[in-house]
Order: structure tokens, then sequence, then C-alpha cells
């Protein structure tokens, strides 16, 4: 007997419909009509609620096989979430380099801080030989890198 079969059994051997066991599981009753028409598992989680709710195991709910597919597809959707979490901050980290002065310049005696696009836009303009040793230094002058 499968998944399906064995929750909509448990539900009917206790007189409840599809709504009356959502709320008992805390899910909606779109959930358990997946569930009982095999289009969907639960996740983990509502599986160790549906265990507790008629008092039998995971193992009698689940066959190994379906206890594995459901582990791996909720092992996936941990490691995207974390994936995309931590792409997040590298890009987020990214940035902060790229807009927040990191290196203290002296000028005319006032220290300066310059970020990294202060030095492409140094570059840009000792490229149209404009005067640019005020803020960026006398080797931009001269039309030394």
């Amino acid at each position: 007997m499968e998944f399906h079969e064995k929750l909509r059994e448990l539900r009917k051997s206790r007189g409840l419909t599809q709504e009356e066991l959502a709320e008992a599981l805390f899910v909606s009753r779109t959930a358990i009509s997946k569930w009982e028409s095999r289009r969907g598992y639960p996740s983990i989680d509502s599986l160790k609620e549906i265990s507790r709710y008629f008092a039998v195991s995971i193992d009698d709910l689940l066959s190994g096989e379906q206890l594995i597919t459901i582990a791996e597809k909720e092992n996936k959707s941990n490691l995207n979430t974390i994936c995309d979490l931590l792409l997040g901050f590298v890009d987020l980290f990214s940035l902060v380099l790229i807009f927040l002065p990191l290196y203290p310049k002296s000028v005319n005696g006032y220290i300066y801080a310059v970020n990294l696009l202060e030095k492409s836009f140094c570059h840009d303009l000792s490229s149209q030989n404009n005067d640019t040793s005020a803020w960026c230094g006398s080797a931009h002058k001269n039309g030394n890198s």
C-alpha cells in the first residue's frame, strides 16, 4: 500500500474530511488532496505531524523508496536556498568593495578616501590629458600609470 492510500485510509478511519485533517495538520485542504491523489508528497515536517496525529511511524506511512525520495528533494531544496544566500552575500560584498572608500590618500594636507571606482575615473581623466594631479596624483598628470 502506498502513501496516498494509507493517508486516505487513516483519514477515513477517523471519519475526517480533507478539510478537517488539513486544519489539524496546519496545512491547506489542497495539500491533503494532492497527497491523496498522488500529485505530491508532504515535507518531512508534515510527515512528522501526520505521524504524530495518527500515532503511526513514518516508516508505516512510507515505503523506503518514498522516504528517500522525499528526503532527497528536501535536501536539494535546502542546498539551493543556502547557495542562493551565499551568492547573494558575495554579490553584496563585491558591491561594498567597489563603492566604499578603501584607500586613504593625502591631497594638500587633507586625507581623502579613494574607492575602486576613482582609480578608473582618474585613468579616464588622464587619458583625456586633463590636469588630474589634485585628485589623482602627479603620476597621472605625467601620463604614468
